[in-house]
């Protein structure tokens, strides 16, 4: 989260994973779920006899005519520096088709090759032709967007008490998965990548849910309603709380298993300086054996070689805590 305050957006773990990363790629273009879907791109009559016509001449001109993609080059480069730049914008791969093609059906032509000129020609406009139409279609995210919405939640789906409660779940993700211990794999019996994402999608769907219930009730205008109907109404009120506590007791729970997290990369920061200590009690025992006695010395070995296994019997029982708080998060 690049604002500590403001929660990132939340996607369905569900969603395919090649338009999970469209959306990623593509904030901008995200709906909230509060909001109305995006609307399918809708072509009417007239844009199918436009498209109809249209087509086939910008494939004959710049797939079939020779020297038409030129004089359109000097056209397109009017308001640029060179004319270069104008070519390459419609694409280095483009720009080669249209200067290779005439040139090769010229020369065809010129050796008396007509048919397979007039082969090149047909299948340079059907290759427009494809072209022209893939760029009809609408653009993946946009399609993403759209047949997703709902799937994904950004910041305006929440109130103020479901973003801090959002802000500190995803705080808490953020540190399990930024740890040592989850890169050095000793979370792996948890499965994080599979159980935080969940998590935090089910714990975020709550909490939208929760904001449309208390929009609902301030539009209620409680003030204005007799104590009968306030009293039809609490059930209705005591439920959202319910709710809200429980989600609240998950993010507690989430919050748990990072602080033990992070006691485990202490542990294990500490358990790896120690397994540096047989490299360097040598240095340390001849250090010793110069400076005091030899027994004196093997005791004092002894007692770092003592350490270097309370560390790893600390390492142990602070990465089975973590372990015990992950696995209660993931058969939640």
């Amino acid at each position: 989260m690049t604002d500590d305050s403001r929660p990132r957006p939340v996607f369905d773990p569900l969603i395919p994973t090649g338009d999970r990363a469209l959306l990623a790629a593509s904030p901008e273009r995200l709906v909230a779920a509060s909001l109305p879907a995006p609307h399918a791109p809708h072509v009417g009559a007239a844009t199918i006899v436009a498209r109809s016509v249209w087509i086939p001449m910008f494939a004959f001109f710049y797939g079939v005519l020779p020297g038409g993609w030129f004089r359109l080059f000097f056209l397109a480069s009017l308001d640029d520096d060179t004319l270069m730049d104008g070519a390459f914008r419609w694409g280095r791969t483009a720009t080669l088709a249209m200067m290779a093609t005439p040139a090769v059906q010229i020369l065809l032509i010129l050796l008396g090759q007509g048919e397979a000129a007039a082969l090149l020609a047909a299948i340079s406009f059907g290759g427009w032709v494809a072209g022209a139409l893939r760029h009809l279609r609408e653009a993946p995210a946009e399609r993403s967007v759209r047949e997703h919405h709902g799937r994904y939640l950004l910041p305006g789906d929440f109130d103020g008490p479901a973003v801090r409660l959002l802000v500190r779940a995803q705080r808490a993700i953020d540190a399990v998965l930024g740890s040592a211990a989850h890169r050095a794999g000793l979370l792996d019996d948890v499965n994080n990548a599979v159980v935080l994402p969940r998590q935090e999608w089910e714990i975020a769907s709550a909490l939208a849910e929760h904001t449309r219930l208390r929009q609902e009730q301030r539009a209620q205008r409680p003030e204005r309603l007799t104590a009968q109907v306030r009293e039809l109404l609490e059930p209705q009120r005591r439920a959202l709380e319910l709710s809200a506590a429980a989600i609240t007791a998950r993010i507690e729970a989430l919050e748990t298993y990072a602080r033990h997290a992070r006691d485990a990369d202490d542990a294990y920061h500490e358990w790896q300086v120690l397994q540096r200590l047989p490299e360097q009690n040598e240095r340390y025992r001849d250090l010793l054996a110069r400076t005091v006695g030899h027994d004196t010395a093997s005791e004092e070995i002894h007692r770092l070689a003592d350490d270097a296994q309370c560390a790893e019997s600390a390492l142990r029982a602070s990465v089975g805590t973590a372990l015990q708080a992950g696995r209660a998060l993931s058969l939640a």
